[in-house]
């Protein structure tokens, strides 16, 4: 395959060590440099020159949507945290005392939300499975361990401690056969999703040995594999005109042609990110395979705030075969004051790129939050006898009887989590808590009750980790 002449066909990343070598980095001013240097010290930074040749305006810097999308910037941490990481990073380079401060940085920063450490780590005979999550009873995540890297790290990333060597909050399996052993005792299961990282930075032959083992006839329950990636918006060479782009396709076409629904979960931030040729010549290749194609990501300030940003983003994944999916909530870590929008503010965006689009792209939905107790979207703002309040629901839960549930909440203007809000009509905890006792507490002490995984299938030989 061709791409443009100006496109870059040989993948080339850079990193903190590296990105002085780029030509853009002289463009930046000494304050933006050093926050890089900085910054960087405590979140994952790595882009590569298809990103900075092709998706960021250089003339926009720093207000650059892509720009803020992939490199660190001061306002990303406190005003006396980045004071003090800089004194030892530029001035002092006490390399001891720089990591204990990183540390206490990252560690305030919940690294590991919504529980995913503590409450959706499966096990089995007493010991977790490394590398699995299984927080729905219908859907496993799988983290192959050379996927856990991606072409370019977002800033926002809600996985950010899989990249800057947190060893003991890594999620990552050295092989398959865990997975599919763990499949085979979970009839219930119907979805697979690999990601990572990305699983889309491993080569044909990597991806191949772990979804090949998935296609055998024991486990004919399991109907959709999904693959969550960023390459189709940081490089979307992976599926036109790298080496091993055409084995790809047919590793595409073998999962569908054995009876099973590939989905590419494509994650897009911005509209600038399927402009180019060669990102749309990715979709139309990926969807010829017969996988589907479907757009999501999370609302962001600074970012992608524009309404119409997500309207042009959501219509031009219709027409060129792409299904938009869902607007997620910014997730509360790494971050997250620079990043994080108030509910009502998401809501207001949401409304306004919705009815921007015509029914085909209302597929999407949004905005949701991938909270402890599950996906929660934000249905609307509506006043009942004199009260405003947020109307709620879940999209997905740790308990399959609270799916479709409308819940309301007080209407809270500064709110920007789940977590925030509180139960409307004077009472003191909404549905899905308990008062006293339960057998999982969320975050915040809130007592969350479960359905254990396999009570509402066949009976599951293992249940989900709990603290």
């Amino acid at each position: 395959m061709t791409t443009t002449a100006s496109t870059p066909s040989k993948f080339k990343p850079y990193t903190r060590q590296t990105i002085v070598n780029a030509r853009q980095w002289d463009w930046l001013t000494p304050e933006l440099q050093e926050a890089v240097q900085v910054v960087s010290h405590v979140l994952p930074f790595r882009t590569n020159a298809y990103v900075m040749d092709e998706l960021i305006d250089w003339s926009r810097v720093p207000d650059d949507p892509i720009y803020r999308l992939t490199f660190p910037h001061r306002d990303m941490l406190p005003a006396r945290e980045y004071e003090q990481l800089r004194d030892l990073v530029l001035y002092k380079k006490d390399d001891a005392a720089t990591a204990r401060l990183v540390h206490a940085i990252r560690m305030r920063m919940n690294p590991h939300p919504a529980g995913q450490m503590t409450h959706n780590v499966p096990r089995v005979n007493d010991a977790p499975l490394r590398g699995l999550q299984h927080k729905y009873k219908e859907t496993v995540l799988f983290f192959p361990s050379a996927g856990q890297t991606c072409h370019a790290y977002c800033t926002f990333c809600f996985r950010w401690p899989q990249f800057v060597g947190m060893e003991d909050m890594k999620f990552d399996a050295r092989e398959c056969s865990e997975l599919v052993a763990y499949l085979k005792t979970q009839p219930q299961v119907t979805d697979v999703l690999i990601t990572g990282g990305d699983p889309m930075i491993m080569n044909t032959r990597s991806l191949t040995e772990i979804l090949e083992p998935l296609l055998v006839p024991e486990l004919a329950h399991i109907q959709n594999i999904r693959i969550g990636t960023k390459s189709v918006a940081y490089w979307p060479q992976r599926f036109v005109s790298d080496k091993d782009s055409d084995d790809l396709l047919r590793l595409f076409e073998r999962v569908v042609d054995s009876g099973k629904n590939l989905a590419i979960m494509g994650h897009y931030n911005h509209a600038v990110e399927l402009r180019n040729p060669i990102a749309q010549q990715a979709v139309k290749r990926i969807v010829g395979t017969g996988a589907t194609l479907r757009m999501q990501g999370p609302l962001i300030r600074h970012i992608n705030e524009d309404p119409k940003s997500w309207a042009e983003l959501w219509t031009t994944g219709v027409r060129l075969g792409a299904i938009p999916y869902y607007m997620f909530v910014e997730r509360d870590t790494g971050p997250a004051d620079y990043f994080a929008l108030p509910l009502a503010r998401a809501h207001e965006i949401f409304q306004e790129a919705y009815s921007m689009v015509s029914g085909l792209s209302r597929t999407v939905r949004g905005p949701s939050m991938s909270a402890f107790p599950g996906k929660v979207v934000i249905d609307g703002v509506v006043t009942i006898n004199g009260e405003k309040l947020f109307a709620l629901q879940f999209l997905q839960a740790r308990n399959p009887d609270w799916v479709r549930r409308p819940f309301f909440a007080k209407y809270d203007a500064e709110a920007t989590w789940l977590d925030h809000l509180k139960p409307a009509f004077g009472r003191d905890r909404f549905f899905f808590e308990l008062e006293n006792g339960g057998p999982l507490r969320g975050p915040g002490g809130r007592v969350i009750p479960l359905v254990p995984i396999g009570q509402h299938g066949a009976a599951a030989v293992v249940q989900p980790d709990a603290a």
